[in-house]
């Protein structure tokens, strides 16, 4: 049997970074945001159905989706949000899916910001939750990310409470610490 590890974690904990190692190691891994920003490409159901609702102002010059204003709208309206979701969500379930079916390999990684909110944890064998503290949470999203306080916590928000996701994770990746003290985590829970 196919070990799947489901990586998880709030915003800005380090899933990226846990990512990295794991492709490193040599571990097949699919990334559930590249997936969504795959499922919104210009022509696609998903993007039709989001330029009818917001108009075509959500487009910038060249066609694409302006993810930042699409952000900021669905970020401040929860119900936007969810219709949102629930556009992309299945489909970005659905590429899981058939990439897993591909793939053959005794140890794979499916990496899903969303997976305890989007319903995807039944696709995995084990979930690894990356963990840090709210305040190294937010100081690396502002580091990295061109977004005000508020946007931050608004995104914060539309997830799970880190907390929660760690009381379900079969695996707490603790990243505190340094990128050597989180590689050394991953590779005891691969096993190598």
């Amino acid at each position: 049997m196919t070990r799947i590890i489901g990586i998880t974690g709030g915003l800005g904990t380090g899933k990226s970074t846990v990512e990295k190692f794991l492709q490193q190691q040599q571990i097949p891994v699919w990334d559930a945001d590249r997936a969504a920003r795959r499922a919104v490409a210009p022509a696609t159901p998903a993007y039709r159905a989001i330029v009818e609702r917001f108009g075509p102002s959500i487009l910038l010059e060249d066609g694409e989706l302006n993810r930042a204003q699409l952000g900021a709208s669905i970020f401040a309206d929860p119900n936007m949000r969810h219709w949102l979701e629930a556009l992309i969500h299945p489909q970005v379930e659905a590429e899981a899916r058939a990439w897993l079916a591909a793939v053959s390999r005794p140890t794979v990684a499916l990496v899903v910001p969303l997976l305890f909110e989007a319903g995807m944890t039944g696709l995995v064998t084990e979930v690894w939750v990356v963990f840090c503290t709210p305040e190294q949470q937010r100081a690396r999203i502002l580091s990295r990310d061109p977004l005000t306080p508020e946007a931050v916590e608004q995104r914060l928000a539309s997830q799970w409470p880190l907390l929660e996701k760690v009381k379900r994770a079969d695996v707490v990746l603790d990243n505190q610490g340094d990128f050597v003290q989180l590689q050394a985590q991953v590779a005891h829970y691969l096993g190598v």
